[in-house]
């Protein structure tokens, strides 16, 4: 395990424990020499972790769009900083350069990019970790929406089960660990993204 993407928010939220526990994935992912490949923001849950990451020694990958380089929340510390024009190649790079993925809480934006890892990994075009970091029980609700589209026959039972949801950062890790060694041929087929 090389590299995490790691999709958050642009926000930190109304409870410091997402900020908190964002400052503790990133340390830890430092300490296991994880690189980061997050959206290259500043600002946010994204500042945070991409903070702990360099506080730690750790190395960090930010995918970020002209137009937010040009608003200035662009992070200027990072070891690698990928400036692309549109939210697409933001994502596809962000793919290509992570061995796996995992959500903290966000919004749309996260919502977006965690739902389309998926939906590649349902497709075949990469077979990746997805987790999420239940911080707060703040993915608790989502999961109960996707459990309900298993029980409508939406998504299969097996799609569901592949997707792991963790509270303790450390045990997170361990489990994508577990996850990636089961499941080694990585790929990305950018003619079908």
């Amino acid at each position: 395990m090389r590299s995490i993407g790691v999709f958050c928010g642009a926000n930190t939220g109304i409870n410091a424990v997402y900020s908190d526990a964002a400052a503790q994935l990133g340390k830890l992912m430092a300490e296991q020499h994880i690189k980061l490949v997050y959206g290259g923001g500043n600002v946010g849950l994204m500042g945070v972790i991409a903070d702990a990451i360099i506080a730690g020694g750790g190395i960090g990958i930010g995918v970020i769009p002209q137009s937010l380089v040009d608003r200035e929340v662009a992070h200027r510390s990072l070891q690698e900083l990928i400036v692309v024009e549109t939210m697409h190649e933001r994502k596809a790079i962000m793919a290509a350069r992570s061995d796996a993925f995992i959500a903290m809480p966000g919004g749309f934006g996260t919502f977006d990019e965690i739902c389309e890892i998926i939906t590649w990994n349902q497709l075949g075009i990469i077979k990746k970790p997805v987790a999420f970091y239940n911080i707060n029980g703040y993915w608790d609700k989502f999961f109960e929406m996707i459990d309900h589209t298993v029980s409508e026959g939406f998504v299969k039972f097996d799609q569901r089960e592949n997707l792991i949801v963790e509270s303790d950062p450390e045990v997170l890790l361990q489990k994508i660990r577990a996850y990636a060694d089961t499941s080694s041929d990585y790929w990305v087929d950018f003619k079908r993204i």
